[in-house]
């Protein structure tokens, strides 16, 4: 039978403001990546989804990103390596007090927008972003896309790297994500998504922005719980995978 990680970005509004269902998403999704206050969240909402995350059974992942509040991380930020891996400790010693307090741990590590783009292609804000997580815990695991520098520079440091997929993301025929800034780049159809993501995990295929198939080996797929209908998405991937005997399960429990 095969098994397959859902996984979410979570905790991600700020103060008043909130965004997406976290409790719906956690309902369905396997794996919470909660924002540690340096593109969203704070110490409440962060507590908050690690306690919600703690009594579903849901693993916990240290969503660490630029410090771009007002950009919700996804610009680049020039910063040296050694500001670099400074941010991620510290985003990491927040998430695991907090996960400690709600009862948890943090099992893995998933930087989040800009910061994961740029880390996935860049060998020294990977090897930056992967010291820090070394130097922290060497038991986390790093969650990237296969074959990029992130998990790259995580089996140099001996840590677990586990590639993941995208269950609403357009992909470029070089199994790079399509940018946000492009047109059909995030995908919204439930039913399409679903169908898309079953044939990911059965076939490991995907179709590319340009038609082309894909090879696609992931051990966590990726569903965005930001964007329109997530919710709905997300209940959709998990009913095919489940109707079609995939078991959602944490890659890191």
């Amino acid at each position: 039978m095969t098994t397959i990680d859902l996984n979410s970005d979570l905790g991600e509004g700020f103060g008043a403001w909130t965004m997406g269902d976290d409790a719906a998403m956690l309902d369905v999704v396997s794996s919470a990546n909660i924002a540690c206050g340096f593109h969203a969240g704070d110490p409440t909402i962060m507590l908050d989804t690690a306690r919600a995350a703690a009594e579903r059974g849901v693993a916990i992942g240290a969503h660490v990103a630029y410090r771009d509040l007002a950009g919700f991380g996804r610009r680049p930020v020039h910063v040296t390596p050694d500001e670099l891996h400074a941010d991620v400790v510290h985003q990491l010693g927040a998430m695991a007090a907090t996960a400690r307090v709600a009862g948890t741990a943090v099992t893995y590590v998933k930087p989040h927008g800009a910061l994961y783009n740029t880390a996935c292609a860049d060998p020294v804000q990977a090897e930056a972003v992967v010291q820090a997580v070394a130097d922290v815990d060497s038991a986390l695991a790093v969650l990237a896309l296969p074959g990029s520098e992130l998990l790259l520079a995580a089996e140099r440091h001996g840590l677990r790297a586990v590639a993941e997929s995208f269950a609403d993301r357009a992909y470029e025929p070089d199994g790079a994500l399509v940018s946000r800034s492009t047109p059909g780049s995030v995908l919204h159809d439930p039913d399409e998504v679903a169908a898309r993501v079953l044939r990911m995990v059965t076939d490991g295929v995907a179709t590319a922005v340009d038609g082309s198939e894909l090879r696609v080996s992931a051990d966590s797929v990726c569903v965005h719980g930001d964007s329109p209908g997530a919710v709905a998405m997300a209940r959709a991937i998990r009913s095919l995978l489940t109707e079609h005997g995939v078991t959602i399960a944490p890659f890191a429990p």
